[in-house]
């Protein structure tokens, strides 16, 4: 198992006030901590949520890493109208999560398909881009710059995403080409959202500095935070390469 030996996890859920919103917060906390520092794990888009990572959550709790999960706003337990958030506010969210669970110390970031822009967006951040050591992305995507603040509800945050290539110019390239801590792309044996030229991008970027690690899931689809809460053996597979010290 990831980190040696496994530890019993407290579970508590709590209420954040953050973005004009309430957002539903889980927190693992190992019973007996032997990392420093804290895991973030988001989720993705449409009907998601943290119910999604709290497994992977408990994974890494159980090698003894404090490790937080939470619904962006319009999604499971948080308030808010899910066509008014944006890759912008998802990022402010995060933020906020971070200020209050994990203020300090070292992270490891994941974010499932919609997050692993998220996760760029928070690698770039000055405040916190220097604590991140790890970070593990689930069948990712990148979006274009150009979106950032739209709501998802308007027309031209659509109309951007079906104009090919538009995601060229996302953030998170360049963001992940400079990230020199363990990184691990954890791709589904079968994506049916996410365009290949993208993730290959992505693999690309990951390859310049990180300590990369390269997973492909057999019989695995795009959902993939679903499908590890199904498959205790490839849960591990994945808390494993995100806590190696290798």
């Amino acid at each position: 198992m990831p980190g040696g030996a496994r530890v019993t996890a407290a579970v508590g859920t709590f209420t954040l006030e953050a973005d004009g919103e309430r957002l539903a917060c889980t927190v693992v906390e190992p019973a007996a901590p032997v990392r420093r520092g804290a895991a973030l794990l988001m989720h993705g888009a449409g009907s998601s949520g943290k119910h999604r990572c709290l497994p992977l959550a408990e994974e890494l709790a159980a090698a003894g890493c404090r490790s937080v999960v939470f619904d962006f706003a319009g999604h499971g337990e948080s308030t808010g109208d899910l066509g008014q958030l944006s890759l912008a506010r998802r990022a402010r969210q995060a933020r906020a999560v971070l200020a209050r669970y994990a203020p300090d110390g070292p992270l490891l970031l994941a974010g499932f398909s919609m997050s692993g822009q998220t996760v760029a967006d928070l690698l770039g951040d000055p405040d916190i881009g220097g604590r991140v050591q790890a970070l593990a992305l689930g069948a990712p995507a990148a979006y274009a710059r150009e979106v950032r603040e739209l709501p998802f509800a308007a027309p031209e945050f659509t109309a951007t995403l079906r104009t090919p290539g538009s995601w060229r110019s996302s953030s998170a390239f360049e963001t992940f080409a400079a990230f020199d801590g363990r990184a691990v792309l954890v791709l589904p044996e079968t994506d049916e959202v996410i365009p290949a030229e993208v993730t290959d991008a992505l693999d690309a970027a990951l390859r310049t500095r990180a300590a990369y690690t390269r997973l492909t899931l057999p019989g695995a689809d795009h959902q993939l935070g679903g499908w590890l809460s199904t498959h205790p053996e490839h849960r591990a597979l994945v808390a494993a390469a995100l806590l190696s010290e290798a």
